[in-house]
């Protein structure tokens, strides 16, 4: 919750300091904003490639029949989820943001001081199927050593995420906010925040009653009940804002919904890892909306979106367990699929941030149901 404070924070003083400052001062904010935005775009595939290798070899050792269903199910889910999330927005969005609307574009905006670029060592699709391509077969041949490389290298990136990228989070949300209010279009982007966070709270929680509904359905059990036993990590996401310090608690209360405890303890931690079902509404949500305003996409189409989903669904695997990890990891997939540039990702970033904890909340609250459904398949086997 700090951190959500933190944000909150640079983006009032973004929209201060971008009324009052004059435009020697803005080329100095524009050249923070270039540097930290050419860093984040040089890690994020060294976040795909560590975190997906990582979590892929891990579940293939582990692994199994259990797992193996538990995975597909999460990903359907997701991209069920993404799918819902798309029809809403198309439905409501266009209601509330005119279609003309255009906030920063490439080139119109205020210039650096310097220009600055970091190659990334590797492309998103690159870094996605290497980590694949090593995560199955460190998985199959038992590669020992290059899992502890993989598995360190994941430590690594951890580090540096807390250590640099969170804590410069705020600044880097100031000075995108600080470059729309010098242009003159904040008020119409923060009307956009607030629908924006509330169509993806309405989304989550349509999405948790489908949810439990088929589940209930499968297990021939009252889903409003179901769903109210795994309240308790739904507020527990809220308030950690991370799908892996709420193992514990969603771990017990699916056991209350009666899942036996090995089914649990095992789908469980693998759903807080690859089944971010709410983080993928948010975010559909929001890139729909930031396409409306910044881009030239008035409304974006389903056949546009939907390859995106495809994608976010396996890239959430690389949303690590600190807070924003799965909108940083989708960064490199808006540039690459969708053409967003660093304002638009940027207001991304602060859109995402800003209802994490609501995410995260409807991501383990899903996770209770994943093991619910794995519950009724073994059961039905025995």
């Amino acid at each position: 919750m700090k951190l959500i404070l933190k944000l909150l924070t640079g983006i009032v003083a973004g929209i201060v300091i971008g009324f009052i400052v004059n435009e020697t001062v803005m080329e100095y904010i524009m050249t923070f904003q270039l540097i930290f935005g050419q860093f984040l775009e040089y890690v994020v595939p060294f976040i795909i490639l560590f975190f997906i290798t990582s979590g892929v070899s891990q579940m293939g050792k582990d692994g199994g029949k259990l797992l193996g269903s538990a995975a597909g199910i999460s990903y359907g889910s997701t991209v069920i989820a993404g799918v819902l999330a798309f029809v809403v927005a198309a439905l409501i969005l266009p209601l509330f943001i005119s279609g003309d609307a255009s906030a920063i574009d490439e080139g119109n905006g205020f210039s650096s001081l310097l220009e600055f670029e970091i190659p990334p060592a590797l492309d998103i699709m690159t870094a996605l199927f290497t980590a694949f391509i090593f995560g199955i077969g460190i998985a199959r041949t038992n590669a020992t050593t290059l899992k502890t490389f993989f598995d360190e290298g994941r430590n690594i990136i951890v580090k540096l995420l807390w250590t640099i990228v969170i804590p410069l989070l705020p600044f880097y949300i100031a000075s995108i906010f600080a470059e729309l209010s010098a242009e003159g279009t904040v008020w119409e982007t923060l009307a956009s925040f607030g629908l924006v966070l509330l169509l993806a709270l309405a989304t989550h929680w349509l999405y948790l009653i489908g949810l439990f509904s088929v589940t209930g359905g499968m297990t021939k059990r009252n889903p409003l009940a179901l769903l109210k036993t795994m309240l308790p990590a739904y507020f527990t996401g809220i308030g950690t804002m991370s799908s892996a310090a709420t193992i514990p608690v969603t771990t017990e209360q699916a056991k209350k919904n009666n899942v036996d405890d090995g089914v649990a303890e095992s789908v469980v931690p693998l759903g807080a890892n690859i089944h971010l079902a709410g983080s993928t509404m948010t975010i559909t949500i929001a890139t729909m909306a930031v396409m409306m305003l910044f881009g030239d996409l008035a409304s974006p189409t389903f056949g546009e979106i939907f390859p995106f989903i495809l994608a976010l669904g396996v890239i959430m695997i690389a949303a690590p367990g600190v807070p924003g990890g799965a909108i940083i990891a989708a960064s490199g997939l808006l540039t690459s699929m969708l053409g967003f540039n660093e304002a638009a990702v940027g207001v991304m970033i602060a859109l995402y941030m800003a209802q994490d904890s609501l995410g995260t909340g409807c991501n383990v609250t899903g996770d209770g149901a994943i093991s619910l459904i794995i519950n009724r398949f073994i059961s039905k086997k025995k």
